[in-house]
């Protein structure tokens, strides 16, 4: 009897220690407020020869992250297509007499990495170090700066691996649609319309003379800014610059790059469809792109709300309705691509080619539902708490605080802005992001390429009538 009782005894315990753990279980909490972000005070100095330094401390890991960004890239005035991205590409290919096998073990030796690489408006070498290891470090960057081999055997190798990138790529329908999609939103004369890394008529003309030449103006002290983070005091900061970057000469001629404002971009933005053929392919791309807008646009925050929903994050409309629910594709999304010179909004998936009709039929009706239907008071507390709560992590390593510097640079937003901005995106109201919808998502503006095997998706994208149907190649 005693034995029976105990065992009756321990199951009504543990009968009474599931119930709570159960309703723990099966009922979210509630969140509570948003926690303040508070970013690193950047602090500033310069040198003599016009190279600017930034510089935000954060000594509770012995590192230090560095960004030498070079402001001017493939869109400095007279660069060829192409040129930006290969010559920096060739930067890591050997440096002071050394070789790129010996700069490589030099760099893994001391615990750091070491990279260079141009975009449109930069070209940023970076660097992370452990601090024991920081004025080798520097040296190794320097090398790279002011000595680069720019070796002809390296040159004519970079230079046919490039243009056999360029076939490899014909073959590919992601770098097809792409391709295609570019040049057909924006007009010849816009940076966007080619590819950065040029084409196999500009990239042929590549020599040693004319890699030497773009680097010795492009590489110009006076648009240069150092931005460093990690375990660095500004004082460390100007020594290190000082030992390692005076003897940088500014070139004779400045160049400089067309401001934004200046820059034309599309005089019309309509309805139409680009197909381009790509028989047996077992999956379709579809690229959909409409007018974009600046980052510093008063409507910044409402946007990105207003895409988190769409197509900004796993849970979003797009991804829910074509992968969660419908098995169409591996995913689908949407953003803004933001830049100095504003980019296009992008919608983009890859889906199974027996569904691309019904997929972009997915898409427009969904468009049409945010635009007409609006969104909920639900919705928009979600994307606003994916928005900013997802954002606190993004400043806690010294590289994450670099590359906010280094964003922040790009766009003339000093880093100190970035909690307000934050606030006004946790404003955002349902009335906002509804507005949004309105302004931003109109079909009567959209683009549509689809990369695919026509023979057997062709007539069920016409019986859509997005808009008048073009069949191109990739060539044109």
């Amino acid at each position: 009897m005693k034995h029976t009782a105990m065992v009756l005894r321990v199951v009504m315990a543990a009968a009474v220690m599931v119930a709570p753990l159960s309703a723990q279980v099966t009922t979210a909490p509630a969140l509570g407020p948003a926690p303040k972000l508070s970013v690193p005070v950047v602090q500033t100095a310069s040198l003599p020869n016009g190279l600017k330094i930034q510089v935000a401390r954060n000594a509770e890991v012995p590192l230090v992250e560095a960004r030498l960004i070079i402001n001017g890239g493939a869109r400095l005035r007279g660069t060829a297509p192409g040129l930006a991205t290969f010559t920096a590409g060739l930067l890591g290919e050997g440096a002071g007499g050394m070789t790129a096998l010996q700069l490589a073990e030099e760099t893994d030796f001391i615990g750091a990495s070491l990279r260079a690489a141009a975009g449109y408006e930069n070209v940023t070498l970076s660097l992370s170090v452990p601090k024991r290891s920081v004025d080798r470090g520097f040296q190794l960057m320097a090398l790279m700066l002011l000595k680069p081999t720019f070796s002809s055997v390296d040159i004519n190798r970079q230079r046919a691996l490039r243009l056999a990138g360029f076939t490899s790529a014909k073959d590919s329908p992601r770098a097809v649609a792409t391709k295609v999609f570019y040049r057909n939103l924006f007009p010849a004369s816009h940076p966007y319309h080619g590819n950065i890394n040029g084409d196999s008529a500009s990239v042929s003309q590549f020599d040693s003379v004319a890699v030497r030449g773009w680097w010795n103006t492009a590489a110009d002290p006076r648009r240069t800014t150092l931005v460093l983070s990690g375990d660095v005091t500004l004082q460390e900061a100007v020594r290190w610059a000082a030992k390692h970057f005076s003897g940088w000469k500014a070139p004779s001629v400045i160049l400089s790059s067309v401001p934004a404002r200046d820059v034309s971009g599309p005089t019309q933005w309509k309805a139409r469809v680009i197909l381009v053929d790509k028989p047996d392919a077992a999956q379709s791309v579809i690229m959909i792109g409409g007018p974009g807008m600046s980052r510093t646009d008063p409507d910044y925050p409402a946007a990105v709300v207003m895409n988190t929903i769409l197509g900004g994050s796993f849970s979003s409309r797009l991804n829910d309705l074509l992968r969660e629910q419908l098995g169409y594709t591996y995913g689908a999304g949407s953003n803004f691509a933001f830049a100095p010179v504003a980019g296009p909004f992008i919608i983009s998936t890859d889906v199974r080619t027996d569904v691309t009709d019904s997929s972009l039929a997915v898409i427009f009706r969904e468009i049409a539902a945010m635009r007409d239907k609006g969104v909920t008071d639900t919705e928009v507390g979600r994307a606003r708490n994916y928005l900013v709560l997802g954002s606190l992590s993004d400043y806690e390593t010294a590289g994450q605080v670099a590359g906010a510097m280094s964003t922040a640079l790009l766009f003339r937003l000093p880093l100190a802005t970035i909690p307000a901005e934050l606030a006004r995106i946790n404003g955002v109201t349902t009335a906002d992001a509804q507005r949004m919808a309105k302004l931003r998502l109109n079909p009567a503006e959209m683009t549509v390429v689809v990369v695919g095997d026509l023979a057997k998706i062709r007539a069920g994208i016409e019986k859509l009538g997005l808009g008048p149907v073009e069949v191109q190649t990739y060539e044109k």
